[in-house]
């Protein structure tokens, strides 16, 4: 039986129900902070009140995104998840540079070390102190994702030890794959590395990508039957043309199965519970009323249930 594996144990892929597929639910001071407190989402009572209003407006699952040794914190994250009933994937992995010091550890071990430790994350538990101490205590809470990113561009050697060791884990364990791509770009080149590298396309997924406006190179993705996950729609301003909107009127017809969609909110200013805006919900009201008025409501089922059921499982026990 499929199985998504969450911060508090595994659960039957159809336990996920209403899910958003890329989400920032924890981010810990960290150096992400350090150059912009927004960044801030530590306030487990404040992040527990609008997850349980999301869960009170039918939500029941999210994609936290935040990979390992920066800002990740899987014992608020746990405590999220049981003081609101939402089921939370919480990732390992590595993301862009800029958010880890030039000294990091990351440069320096090696492509086993670091397959060896996303495996430990995803099949012992997530480290309590997430690899910022030298004693490493591992937790009940494992993980059931796997992120990597890149940036505009070409792949770097320490960006292909990176997507090595995280096909190398997505093999052996089964986990799903989740890419951070910036602005859309890189994301053909994620795939061709994915495919040489022998990685299962079905069970990953490319986030941010409605920000490329190239309808022909989002069909071409499609083609090689990879996910992707659109979080732009409510961050295009008024007086441009909504590309989100654009590009699942166009899409959704012929890759209805393969389209996610997450509001990525990363900043606390986004969250209506730190008295920002549009808050969690925008997906279940304001996006919900968009695709009915553009007659594309009958895909909203795939959106939100069965493609993340699909994507998100392990593909073997």
């Amino acid at each position: 039986m499929p199985f998504v594996r969450t911060v508090l144990g595994d659960i039957a892929a159809e336990q996920m129900d209403l899910t958003f597929s890329h989400e920032h639910i924890i981010i810990e001071e960290s150096f992400v902070t350090m150059g912009n407190k927004d960044f801030i989402l530590n306030d487990v009572e404040k992040v527990s009140e609008e997850l349980k209003n999301f869960y009170d407006a039918g939500g029941r699952t999210v994609v936290d995104t935040m990979p390992a040794a920066c800002g990740r914190n899987v014992i608020k994250l746990a405590a999220v998840s049981k003081n609101t009933g939402v089921h939370i994937i919480v990732p390992t992995g590595i993301h862009l540079e800029k958010y880890y010091r030039p000294n990091h550890w990351r440069y320096f071990v090696t492509e086993e070390e670091l397959t060896g430790l996303f495996i430990k994350d995803i099949t012992e538990g997530i480290d309590e102190y997430d690899y910022s101490c030298p004693i490493v205590k591992r937790t009940s809470h494992k993980a059931g994702l796997i992120k990597l990113a890149t940036g505009h561009e070409k792949f770097t050697a320490h960006q292909h030890k990176i997507f090595n060791a995280v096909v190398n884990a997505h093999l052996q364990t089964g986990v799903p794959v989740l890419t951070h791509t910036t602005d859309g770009e890189q994301a053909m080149e994620q795939v061709e590395l994915f495919l040489k590298l022998g990685a299962d396309i079905k069970h990953i997924v490319l986030s941010h990508l409605d920000r490329n406006k190239d309808l022909g190179y989002h069909k071409a993705l499609m083609q090689t039957g990879v996910y992707v996950e659109y979080d732009s729609h409510f961050r295009w301003k008024n007086d441009e043309d909504n590309w989100t909107y654009t590009l699942l009127e166009k899409l959704l017809p012929d890759y209805s199965e393969q389209i996610t969609v997450g509001m990525d909110m990363a900043r606390n200013s986004y969250w209506k519970s730190y008295g920002g805006a549009p808050g969690l919900n925008y997906l279940l009201t304001n996006f919900h009323q968009q695709m009915e008025k553009r007659g594309m409501k009958e895909y909203l089922k795939k959106i939100f249930f069965s493609n993340p059921q699909r994507l998100f499982c392990f593909n073997k026990p």
